[in-house]
């Protein structure tokens, strides 16, 4: 019986012993991208600069992170207060364009725009409309989507 615990708590510590060396920081590479394909909804709702120039970043980081580079297809929704980043007053057309140039779905809510009396002619003519945001961001959870709110 002695042997038989000493075995058990032998074999308890190398599996401890195991899984801690899994998890060292010069061992962990991150997140393997294992399926061919992968969706993101980033949520703006926030007319901060800094939160919209970071939403916009993250967005492009993920474009760019080569575990999902050419798998990945990216929304980015903007309701309430997130519609300042597609007013053509405000100063991110070229992030925009370029964030497009690169296949992400640039969609508005059309609630928002509705409600604070926002003529379309005041956005950009490249954006994409949806009947509301909160609405897009259910339907696309339950397909699946990955909901990024930054």
């Amino acid at each position: 019986m002695k042997n038989l615990f000493l075995f058990l708590v032998m074999l308890t510590g190398l599996s401890f012993g195991h899984v801690k060396a899994q998890i060292t920081p010069e061992n962990f590479t991150g997140a393997k991208a294992t399926l061919n394909h992968y969706n993101a909804l980033y949520i703006l709702d926030d007319k901060d600069n800094k939160k919209i120039r970071g939403t916009l970043r993250n967005i492009n980081n993920a474009l760019e992170d080569p575990r999902l580079k050419g798998k990945i297809t990216i929304e980015l929704i903007a309701f309430g207060d997130g519609v300042e980043v597609y007013k053509k007053t405000n100063p991110y057309d070229s992030l925009l364009t370029a964030l497009q140039k690169k296949g992400v779905i640039l969609a508005q809510c059309s609630n928002t725009i509705r409600e604070r009396h926002i003529s379309k002619d005041e956005l950009w003519p490249y954006i994409s409309y949806v009947p509301s945001g909160n609405g897009e961001i259910i339907i696309r959870q339950y397909q699946g989507w990955a909901t990024v709110h930054p």
